[in-house]
């Protein structure tokens, strides 16, 4: 597979080298059992010298009219708000990489990319009318930025007919390992167990609803006013009348802010709530239903299943 890693100015190092070093320990664990290494890795940038977040110099080579990849890989670069995000998306080396994937999809590569580098495959249109994830606590502005992609950030792998996306930070490790899979399933296998890692199919459990309502004033009252809500139970009329607004516009703006409605983001606050309480107050689970309204314990012990993937007996033996 000839798969070629697209490095811009201000690199995420975390992801950098978890996609690097991923693919250039399948090449070797591939060679030691006397295969032909996968993949023909090249680091290509759009300046001479490009440095990462942290300040080290990254090996680039030229873009050359005789590279034809199969994947093109785009590791995030690194921006801790919105602003300073969206300030990177308009510089000329990020332009120059939107074109320049659009060009390597013309000729038939496949794009990967993972946490902020989904916003640069975003920018470039190739995810219109598709499902992606991105990084989720930049959901919000992903979805204001690009209405046309359709984004679900609770999963963590999200393939298409373009390519792949994957999710937050160490997602990076989660895409290589998606890659090396292609390439040989028992291959991905060995190098998940060199590296402790397995591939998750979702981010769900590390979602912090909180900071995903920061991101717009309705939302933000919204949620306290849910907290304070939780026992009583959900109903959409006194929720709007609680926030001065009308029921059509509270539905309006989270869909558009949170991709999902205000009883979804309820519930995103019911599971939260109980993980903390399964976590750290010794209570049964019928008392915990009770506290985030439930009348008994095995409706919360399914949402718990159906959001987070776990039971409440694997929720417990996070303490161990």
């Amino acid at each position: 597979m000839r798969l070629t890693v697209l490095v811009l100015e201000g690199a995420f190092d975390l992801g950098l080298t978890a996609v690097l070093d991923g693919f250039r320990i399948a090449n070797n664990l591939a060679l030691r059992q006397g295969h032909r290494p996968p993949f023909e890795l090249s680091i290509v940038g759009l300046r001479k010298k490009v440095r990462s977040s942290g300040g080290l110099i990254v090996p680039v080579q030229p873009i050359t009219p005789g590279l034809k990849p199969d994947w093109v890989v785009v590791p995030a670069v690194s921006a801790s708000t919105p602003e300073l995000l969206a300030a990177a998306l308009e510089r000329p080396d990020v332009r120059q990489a939107t074109g320049q994937l659009r060009a390597w999809h013309d000729e038939g590569a496949q794009i990967a990319t993972s946490c902020l580098g989904t916003f640069i495959v975003a920018e470039s249109g190739l995810l219109d009318h598709r499902e992606a994830t991105t990084t989720w606590w930049l959901s919000p502005l992903f979805r204001q930025r690009y209405p046309k992609v359709q984004l679900d950030e609770s999963r963590m792998l999200v393939p298409t007919d373009i390519g792949v996306t994957a999710g937050a930070a160490l997602g990076h490790l989660d895409l290589a390992l998606w890659l090396i899979r292609r390439a040989s399933p028992e291959l991905a296998t060995v190098v998940s167990r060199y590296l402790l890692a397995d591939i998750r199919s979702s981010q769900a459990p590390y979602i912090i609803p909180n900071h995903l309502a920061q991101a717009d004033p309705l939302i933000l009252r919204f949620e306290r006013w849910a907290r304070e809500n939780l026992q009583a139970g959900f109903s959409l009329q006194e929720a709007a009348k609680a926030l001065a607004t009308n029921p059509r516009s509270l539905q309006r703006r989270c869909q558009s802010v949170l991709g999902k409605s205000p009883l979804a983001y309820f519930q995103d606050l019911r599971v939260e709530r109980a993980q903390s309480l399964l976590h750290g107050s010794g209570l049964a689970l019928d008392a915990i239903a009770a506290e985030v309204g439930y009348v008994d314990g095995a409706t919360l012990r399914t949402l718990l299943r159906q959001r987070l993937g776990r039971g409440v007996r694997d929720l417990r033996a996070d303490l161990l």
